[in-house]
């Protein structure tokens, strides 16, 4: 596994492959969630690269920032186990010199549930994920499903932008209580951990009532809040029906696949999670 640190290093390891190439962009404190990424990349593609950066312009909160876990060691003691060809680990200077001075964003599909309660952050997203594709020159990227609003900022943006890139949706992975993976986990207590899995119990409450024909997605949203509230450590910041495609807020199901997404604020740890339902 080639360890690259700088953007010449990571075009002179590009310039030699003429087959696919996947990539999997990370901020680092790797979890089985990425290694699911990494794991189809490898079956998808011929080559595989893996970054390490926490994006420091994708976060509106300092103290957020801060508290992000840190692993490096152990991140890659997991790709070199993983027989990753090669990780980009840059530092924040070599991102983004102090003379920079643009900035990448989407100015629909951002305005919606984590785009209005976290002012900025996707503009952080599109801005340092098309410098990765601009450096690393993938043919192939690969994110989760878990990230449901980010996923579908990607995809558009590859689509404005005309990056000659395919975009994988990699499928969300759980803990065994039911709790989405991500990195934040890493900052909940023991036993909070354990009582985050009523963030799913509420999402299931939903998916339960669509299931049994439910239409008013108010009572729908009701179910979700009052399950997820039940547990005392838990604060919803907000619970969103929207149009899977347009993320337009909806007040009837009048589109053919309606995404369901939650954020919580559980153990001061900010956690998201969604599902999509067919509605036709």
């Amino acid at each position: 596994m080639e360890i690259l640190k700088n953007i010449q290093s990571v075009r002179n390891w590009r310039k030699n492959l003429i087959s696919n190439v996947g990539f999997v962009p990370t901020m680092g404190a790797l979890h089985q969630g990425h290694l699911s990424l990494i794991e189809k990349s490898k079956k998808t593609c011929d080559s595989t690269i893996v970054s390490i950066f926490i994006n420091p312009l994708q976060f509106n909160n300092e103290k957020d920032f801060k508290n992000y876990p840190v692993e490096i060691e152990k991140d890659l003691e997991l790709l070199d186990s993983m027989a990753v060809d090669a990780v980009f680990i840059p530092s924040k200077n070599i991102l983004f010199p102090k003379a920079s001075s643009t900035l990448v964003k989407e100015t629909n599909l951002s305005n919606s549930f984590e785009g209005k309660d976290r002012p900025g952050h996707f503009k952080g997203v599109t801005t340092i994920v098309a410098k990765f594709f601009n450096i690393v020159q993938p043919t192939h990227a690969f994110f989760g499903e878990k990230d449901a609003q980010q996923l579908r900022i990607i995809q558009r943006m590859v689509q404005d932008l005309n990056f000659n890139i395919e975009i994988i949706p990699c499928e969300t992975v759980r803990e065994k209580s039911g709790l989405a993976m991500s990195s934040r986990n890493e900052n909940l207590s023991v036993e909070n951990r354990i009582k985050a899995k009523v963030i799913k119990q509420g999402l299931d409450l939903g998916k339960i009532a669509l299931d049994n024909g439910e239409t008013s997605l108010s009572n729908i949203k009701k179910y979700i809040n009052s399950k997820i509230n039940s547990e005392p450590n838990a604060k919803v910041i907000y619970v969103s029906i929207a149009d899977s495609d347009s993320l337009n807020e909806l007040d009837e199901i009048n589109v053919d696949e309606i995404l369901i997404s939650v954020a919580v604020q559980f153990d001061n740890v900010r956690l998201i999670d969604n599902f999509t339902y067919s509605a036709s």
